[in-house]
């Protein structure tokens, strides 16, 4: 019986427990917790808002960071939480055309009703302000952060940095895998397009609970489960921002349309990269410009296309030091024996022009390339052979891509014995066609960037580096600095080949064609040259490095129908060379008002490696291809130096 009594007090004991603990629950949940569960219960659904990363910051050799972020503001919908009849009211409240808003919703819902689509990019704050007080009006409406671009008031960069846009229909479906979605936007030209995996950083999101009406009720878990988005790795380039800054300006001040390729002949690093005209990337930054980009698309002189890289041109007499390396190397022509230009080369029945027919007396080698004496070496290419000259070419880089990390960059054109055979036929052309091959005309092609790194090569006795921009990274993940490695090749061409070029260029800046170019206690070797151009006026060329002792610089300046280089495009060389070799340095701009750049650490990156920037990082202020510009169609060499 006490067994029995002992039991029943144990089970009573057991019952009145649970009872106990399930009131006690029952009293935290329907009275202490009740706001949340009533949150929750109304709460039909989770909803996803993807947060898009920064993307990484483009700093140049300085520390300078010369492309930013800063906020953007941004209207997005949720299609199939938002009531379509109140179009017309948010419309108004963002003061946007009706249809346009109706339009993009619209396609939202075409792609994924339950994904937000953006319908504003770039909101004031007063518009934000008046959104943010009606969206209990306007379910399925967010008011979202993300970034856009901000760039210095006194550069442009445009077909450096390049923009970034909104990804087409068709392209979305192959970077699906990737992770893209409708409202990203993707680098669509210079370094924004070809680092875009570098830049793009990692999205991340959070999880919003919504009620069956759409109404925010709160964060999911606590904001627990979000997943931080993160930013893009930062670019450190071999840019120097005020030599940029100053090729830029005295581009523009010709008011013509050319490219300036500068490079660092020791390392192989772009020291400034422009294509003229250029334009302003504000105009793609956050929401486009309509005007500003109709002003790009119609203007004849086809802003859009990078001259730097994706145009061909004959480069002229720049080109005659290929020829004479060549005659020098295979000991085809003593440098110090004398032709006599008097003026007129004759070949066949064909006269071609040196110096405008009036020559320039008896010349050597040195002599030649100072004076640019054409008779000399439309004589020369006969004893060096068209194979020997085709191949220095090659030895050099023409003819094939540089490997410039910039997107679109074309090969031009080296021709040789079998492009003829191809294109005319087997003993159906002529050793004529070498005669305006052996001044750089003819069918020869070749781009800036080559040139540039034409010019490098020269300098620094014969070491071909693959042109680039972008010297490393930092990893955001770990903070470490990471280098990029690049190709570099030692050519066969002996140092007294190179001693002989130097001489001969250098006498063209101290006495020849190119006296426009000289500084004052540096020494400057240069070459000009002229781009023949049957539809107008020819395109100028001039390259040049200094100091000739120890070069720190290279370049090769372009400007399109203007003429004689070394009138137009030596005159610029100058002002480069002075700025970056004697340290003439152009004022220190601030960063541009009411715009607040990231809050980032911009110090140095963290590596064992040698970094690129060498100051602490500081904030400054700051359609389709167009046909070839190879205008090599005429084969007369009467070409003026």
């Amino acid at each position: 019986m006490d067994k029995l009594k002992r039991n029943s007090a144990l089970v009573s004991f057991f019952v009145i427990a649970a009872f106990s603990g399930l009131f006690g629950r029952l009293f935290y949940l329907q009275v202490l917790n009740y706001q949340q569960l009533g949150s929750i219960s109304t709460t039909n659904s989770i909803r996803r808002v993807w947060a898009k990363p920064p993307r990484g910051r483009i700093i140049d050799r300085t520390g300078t960071i010369i492309v930013d972020n800063q906020p953007l503001y941004t209207v997005k919908i949720i299609p199939s939480e938002f009531d379509k009849k109140r179009i017309g009211y948010l419309a108004w409240l963002i003061q946007r055309p009706k249809e346009e808003v109706a339009e993009m919703i619209r396609k939202g819902y075409e792609f994924n009703r339950f994904s937000a689509v953006t319908v504003c990019r770039n909101l004031e704050a007063v518009t934000v302000a008046r959104v943010s007080e009606n969206l209990w009006q306007l379910p399925g409406v967010i008011i979202d952060t993300e970034n856009k671009r901000m760039y210095l008031d006194s550069l442009y960069g445009a077909h450096l940095f390049g923009y970034v846009r909104s990804i087409s229909k068709e392209k979305l479906e192959e970077l699906a895998d990737l992770g893209y979605t409708q409202d990203d936007k993707i680098g669509f030209s210079g370094l924004e397009k070809f680092y875009e995996d570098r830049l793009r950083g990692q999205k991340g999101a959070r999880f919003e609970m919504v009620t069956p009406l759409g109404k925010y009720a709160g964060k999911f878990d606590n904001g627990k489960s979000d997943i931080a988005a993160i930013k893009g790795d930062d670019l450190y380039l071999a840019i120097d921002g005020g030599l940029q800054h100053l090729a830029e300006k005295l581009m523009r001040k010709t008011g013509k349309s050319g490219a300036v390729v500068a490079i660092d002949p020791s390392t192989g690093g772009i020291l400034a990269l422009v294509s003229a005209p250029d334009y302003d990337l504000d105009i793609f930054n956050g929401a486009t410009d309509r005007k500003g980009w109709n002003d790009i698309i119609t203007s004849p002189q086809k802003p859009l296309f990078n001259r730097t890289v994706q145009a061909v041109y004959p480069p002229g007499s720049v080109y005659k030091m290929i020829l004479a390396m060549a005659a020098l190397e295979e000991k085809k022509m003593d440098p110090k024996k004398k032709i006599l230009d008097n003026g007129v080369f004759i070949y066949g029945k064909r006269r071609f022009l040196s110096n405008e027919g009036k020559g320039h007396g008896w010349v050597d080698m040195r002599e030649a390339i100072t004076v640019s004496s054409n008779v000399y070496f439309y004589n020369l290419i006969f004893n060096v052979g068209f194979d020997n000259w085709t191949k220095y070419g090659s030895m050099f880089g023409f003819g094939e891509k540089t490997g410039i990390d910039l997107p679109g960059e074309r090969a031009g054109l080296l021709p040789s014995a079998d492009y003829y055979n191809k294109k005319l036929g087997r003993h159906k052309w002529t050793k004529g066609y070498l005669v305006s091959l052996s001044i750089g005309q003819g069918e020869l092609g070749t781009t800036p960037v080559q040139l540039a790194a034409y010019a490098a090569a020269i300098a620094n006795n014969g070491t071909l580096f693959q042109p680039h921009i972008v010297n490393g990274y930092r990893d955001t993940g770990t903070g470490k600095y990471i280098p990029f490695a690049y190709d570099k090749q030692q050519l066969p061409v002996s140092a007294s080949t190179f001693s002989l070029i130097k001489e001969g260029m250098t006498g063209v800046v101290q006495r020849g064609t190119g006296t426009l170019a000289q500084v004052q206690g540096v020494t400057v070797a240069g070459k000009t040259g002229t781009a023949q151009n049957p539809h107008g006026k020819d395109h100028a060329w001039f390259i040049a490095f200094a100091p000739v002792e120890n070069p720190k610089i290279a370049m090769a300046v372009l400007v399109e129908n203007a003429g004689f280089g070394g009138a137009i495009s030596a005159p610029i060389a100058r002002e480069l060379i002075k700025y970056y070799v004697k340290g003439e340095r152009l004022p220190v701009v601030t960063a541009k008002k009411g715009i607040t750049p990231s809050t980032e650490n911009s110090s140095q990156p963290d590596s064992t490696e040698k970094t690129p920037a060498t100051q602490p990082e500081t904030i400054m202020n700051s359609a389709t291809e167009p046909p070839s510009e190879n205008t090599s169609e005429s084969n007369t060499g009467n070409v003026p130096e």
